[in-house]
């Protein structure tokens, strides 16, 4: 027995962004922070999450302007550096994450952290962060790091996307990003519900401004 569906991948993305404009209330965001916003949507299959999108009125300028630069993307899980598509980086920027490296074990037992707090503290050993994209969607104790480092260092990130997901810190490390008088450009999802899929989605937006380019799902 066949079933009716649609199965062109341009038009599926088409009718979900419409479904999600006619259902989203998006109408606190500037039109750059919009796209990235029913991006985000879109990934999560929730509009609801619109209320509860955090940002600076800057942050899609200065991600996508460091980005024209060549900026790194850091990234706090494979499954967020995964997910971001390299075709749509306007420079081949580097993704760089840490997360499997042999080293990063030893680095969190010696400082007594998460091995995802030793990667940043590598990002800004390495003079990485200064300038970089920050793209956050597993790890809040990576998120807290980043703002301690960056306090601690004077290294500043163009833009933080700080969607970590989970019971334990994750809303109050984005609390404590929208808090912070560091000054920071920033994009957060508030509260426990976020993830890599959704940090992935921002980014990909970010990169890239036509919702149905590759589309093929």
């Amino acid at each position: 027995m066949g079933h009716a569906y649609v199965n062109n991948g341009a038009d599926i993305y088409r009718e979900s962004f419409r479904i999600i404009r006619a259902e989203a209330d998006l109408s606190r965001f500037p039109a750059d922070v919009e796209h990235v916003a029913v991006r985000m949507i879109h990934s999560a299959a929730d509009p609801a999450i619109a209320a509860d999108i955090a940002f600076t009125p800057g942050v899609v300028t200065a991600a996508r302007t460091a980005l024209e630069g060549g900026a790194d993307i850091l990234c706090d899980s494979s499954m967020t550096a995964t997910g971001i598509i390299r075709s749509r980086l306007p420079r081949d920027n580097q993704v760089i994450c840490h997360i499997k490296e042999p080293r990063l074990a030893e680095l969190a037992k010696v400082g007594h952290t998460t091995k995802t707090c030793a990667a940043v503290d590598l990002w800004a050993a390495d003079d990485r962060l200064d300038g970089a994209v920050v793209a956050i969607g597993n790890a809040p104790t990576a998120l807290f790091r980043v703002l301690e480092v960056v306090a601690r260092t004077g290294q500043r990130p163009a833009a933080v996307i700080g969607i970590p997901v989970g019971f334990v810190g994750a809303a109050e490390s984005k609390q404590a990003l929208v808090d912070s008088d560091l000054g920071l450009e920033y994009l957060a999802l508030l509260g426990r519900r976020g993830g890599s899929a959704i940090a992935v989605a921002a980014i990909n937006a970010i990169s890239s401004w036509d919702e149905v380019e590759n589309s093929h799902i």
